[in-house]
């Protein structure tokens, strides 16, 4: 993707005006699974009378004025803290769908037998979205699964990480699926996006990108283990996937394919997390949590390959400064 030179971004929603005239600096973060997306403005309140409303819904766009501003969605103003000497005021605003009481709630109930895509219906319609299930998730059987005094919405991203994917609001839909799929279950594509190393790659410089690689132990382990009980034997059991040195799951399942399904989770998410990246480069509106962050020939080569971006914490001042820092896992292995 082609970038602009000039950054721009564009407060909407409740007192917009208001919020572009004195917006200062801004911070935007898009985390993965179910964590709340949140939006920071930071404005100058010299001369100001009173001060905006918490409760307020508020959008952002932002992008370049060469290439256009892409919309990041709302935000409901939870936050505000006024500075004196410089009068200055930070509002905190976290994303829309996370604002309602309902998915504050705690409840506990038992689940099962069911399938993982009819149990994530059922929960995200209560709250009038629309889901959407990978097809390799849709009919993974669930014997049996308890919800202990936690939301619905927690329990569904417990309940996904069971089986190495990610559950989470986008709009009007409520999506389960793998991480690092090319086209999301909404239908928009997410773009593959691709970063390079200037030649002259040094700090100051508008391009400039610095970058850590982490490889942890837990990509060592060569397969994982899972126990499950037998009711016709009353024995515990146990299912192993791939060799040693296992990875033991502390949970206890409740039949032989639960264990085997939370085994085979458990082995993708260790090879893949087992390699991190952090990096900080040039604004760019196509990164996005969930989204597929390349690495190309210009990269070392220990480094090069497709990663999942995790945590992307996007800041900027008007026309002046747009980065991005990305956390993200391996999903192919680096050389």
């Amino acid at each position: 993707m082609a970038l602009g030179f000039t950054p721009a971004v564009e407060i909407y929603g409740t007192n917009a005006a208001l919020l572009n005239e004195r917006l200062l600096e801004w911070e935007h973060t898009d985390a993965a699974g179910f964590v709340s997306d949140q939006l920071k403005l930071t404005l100058d309140i010299e001369g100001l009378e009173g001060l905006p409303s918490l409760g307020g819904r508020i959008g952002l766009r932002v992008g370049y004025l060469e290439t256009g501003l892409e919309d990041k969605g709302l935000f409901k103003i939870t936050q505000r803290t006024p500075y004196l000497f410089p009068l200055r005021l930070v509002l905190v605003a976290t994303a829309a769908p996370f604002d309602q009481d309902e998915f504050k709630q705690r409840r506990t109930a038992s689940h099962g037998p069911t399938t993982l895509g009819a149990l994530f219906r059922q929960l995200t319609i209560r709250y009038g979205f629309s889901p959407r299930v990978a097809p390799d998730l849709d009919a993974e059987k669930i014997a049996h699964i308890d919800q202990t005094n936690e939301s619905d919405m927690s329990f569904l991203t417990r309940l996904a990480k069971r089986f190495d994917a990610v559950a989470k609001p986008v709009d009007e839909l409520y999506v389960l699926g793998r991480k690092g799929q090319i086209t999301s279950l909404s239908g928009k594509p997410l773009q593959e996006v691709r970063l390079s190393v200037t030649r002259d790659n040094r700090p100051g410089d508008r391009a400039f990108i610095s970058a850590s690689f982490t490889e942890t132990s837990r990509a060592k382990f060569e397969g994982a283990k899972a126990s499950w009980w037998d009711v016709a034997t009353c024995k515990k059991r146990e299912v192993e996937v791939g060799g040693a040195p296992f990875k033991v799951l502390a949970q206890r399942y409740q039949s032989e394919d639960e264990a085997r399904t939370a085994a085979e989770g458990e082995m993708r998410r260790v090879s893949r997390e087992g390699l991190q990246i952090n990096v900080i480069c040039p604004g760019n509106p196509a990164f996005q949590a969930e989204g597929l962050l390349v690495l190309d020939e210009t990269w070392p080569g220990f480094m090069q390959g497709r990663w999942s971006i995790d945590t992307l914490t996007a800041v900027g001042k008007r026309k002046e400064s747009y980065r991005c820092t990305i956390k993200a896992n391996g999903l192919s292995s680096p050389q």
